[in-house]
């Protein structure tokens, strides 16, 4: 079976409760349409046979290819006789020789462009790897090199560390499921942020971890911002989770920053209970203009517990996604346990990535001061546009980071994702960010694109917020839980 390949099983888990008082046809159209621009059902998934999804859900044949022609009708999705139906967003194209006005503006991946200067270190970085080539390139660990860099870093930025304590990964997600799946047994609670990083909650999940959320709020005019340090410490005290998860600097989406004081008290409490904590720190050094120092989360742990903190970072926001390595900073008695556990699903990291990375923590300072330069102008330009735009909205002011989570006044941000979709801009609704479906008076609005991205992007949501007012969408009961 292709990867791309969804089966009616994994199709009817995602649905979720999707039937309405209407059709049944146009439900289930509606449902996949809004799981595709989501983006959990991913573009170019092969969607099950119609007759093996109806008998799955109970329906029709017939019911099933109406739905299909609907979304086909409406551009969700291609078929070809003989070979199925494919997932597509409409507006995009099959020809890779089309022009590039055709194609989404897709704001739904908040990150910078690649660092300029990266193409330089990774072809000097390739002069490095001859002296790994009589080795097997498999390695669970990392390469030494890149061990150590990671640990000096650390200790210069005060969290004593050991190469020992590091594990290098393909990227921070692939770290977060890792911990995941080693921590947690099925049924653990789990402490969560809320909102929160939706991959890392999926990760969570995915181990079969119960979710037990913690509100944390956005600066704006007449809200108490940042985490809600009672119900924090009151769910480590009561429900005892085995794991918590949390992004204490420039949390995604809030932007927040948790104060040094907090920090203290919130690992004391977790060592209290043994609750592990996950400090998620991919854009923790992103900062514009935060005042204060702060070093790594896990500099705050109680010294007699240092095993409980457990830091995740990588160079995916600061540097370049695509360059797909991340680390694990832990007690070094769990870097073994991670990498006995590893091999059971993949046998190392690339080396010349690592390689390439080595040598871009030695430019780092300079990396991030030409980061910050771009994240400041991105942000004031965001902040200008959506107050022209916008006067109503609420924007909160952060100091750091990569986005805004923006209050919109009304419970309409899955609707208006949709209307924006239309404008050809792709924007994740706020419920994709809670648990359950909340957030829907919130919207993620990512302001690391350039000076030709954004002026187009509030364009097409000023057009998408106008058509949402003119025409709104009837309420159908589920749409908060898909988009």
């Amino acid at each position: 079976m292709s990867p791309n390949q969804l089966t009616a099983r994994t199709l009817e888990s995602l649905l979720g409760e999707w039937r309405t008082d209407g059709s049944a046809y146009t439900a289930l159209a509606d449902r996949i349409r809004l799981l595709t621009l989501d983006g959990r059902i991913p573009t170019d998934s092969r969607l099950p046979a119609e007759r093996d999804l109806g008998t799955r859900l109970g329906l029709s044949r017939t019911t099933v290819t109406a739905a299909y022609r609907q979304l086909r009708d409406a551009g969700y999705l291609h078929s070809v006789q003989g070979s199925g139906s494919v997932a597509r967003l409409p507006g995009t194209t099959l020809d890779p020789d089309a022009p590039a006005a055709a194609a989404i503006l897709d704001l739904g991946q908040a990150v910078l462009p690649a660092w300029p200067g990266l193409a330089e270190v990774a072809t000097l970085a390739a002069a490095d790897l001859p002296k790994h080539l009589t080795g097997s390139g498999f390695d669970p660990l990392g390469i030494p090199e890149l061990r150590r860099a990671l640990a000096e870093r650390y200790r210069a930025r005060g969290l004593p560390t050991e190469p020992e304590q590091i594990m290098v990964t393909v990227g921070a997600q692939h770290a977060i499921a890792l911990l995941a799946r080693v921590l947690i047994n099925r049924g653990d609670r789990v402490l969560i942020e809320t909102p929160t990083y939706p991959h890392a909650y999926e990760a969570l999940r995915a181990a079969g971890g119960r979710l037990m959320p913690v509100s944390v709020t956005a600066d704006l005019p007449g809200a108490d911002a940042g985490w809600d340090e009672p119900a924090l410490v009151q769910t480590l005290e009561r429900s005892n989770p085995v794991l918590g998860y949390l992004m204490p600097d420039f949390q995604n989406p809030t932007g927040q920053t948790m104060p040094v004081e907090q920090r203290e008290r919130v690992l004391a409490a977790a060592a209290r209970q043994g609750t592990v904590l996950i400090s998620d720190e991919t854009i923790g050094e992103l900062d514009i203009d935060r005042a204060g120092e702060f070093g790594p989360f896990a500099a705050s742990a109680d010294p007699a517990r240092p095993d409980l903190a457990i830091t995740v970072g990588s160079v995916g926001k600061t540097v370049w996604g695509g360059l797909r390595v991340g680390w694990i900073r832990a007690d070094a008695g769990l870097i073994r346990k991670l990498a006995s556990a590893r091999l059971a699903n993949d046998l190392g990291t690339p080396v010349l990535e690592q390689l390439i990375v080595t040598r871009l923590l030695q430019e780092l300072p300079g990396i991030l001061e030409s980061r910050r330069t771009l994240l400041r102008a991105g942000r004031d330009r965001l902040v200008t546009g959506l107050a022209e735009r916008f006067p109503e909205w609420q924007v909160p002011q952060v100091h750091g980071g990569v986005v805004l989570w923006v209050n919109l006044g009304r419970p309409v941000s899955s609707q208006l994702s949709l209307a924006a979709r239309a404008q050809g801009l792709l924007l994740p609704a706020g419920p994709r960010f809670g648990i359950d479906g909340a957030f829907e008076r919130f919207l993620r609005i990512p302001f690391c694109y350039g000076p030709s991205e954004m002026p187009r992007a509030l364009d097409a949501l000023a057009e998408a917020w106008q058509s949402m007012l003119r025409h709104p969408l009837p309420d159908t009961g589920y749409l908060a839980d898909v988009v």
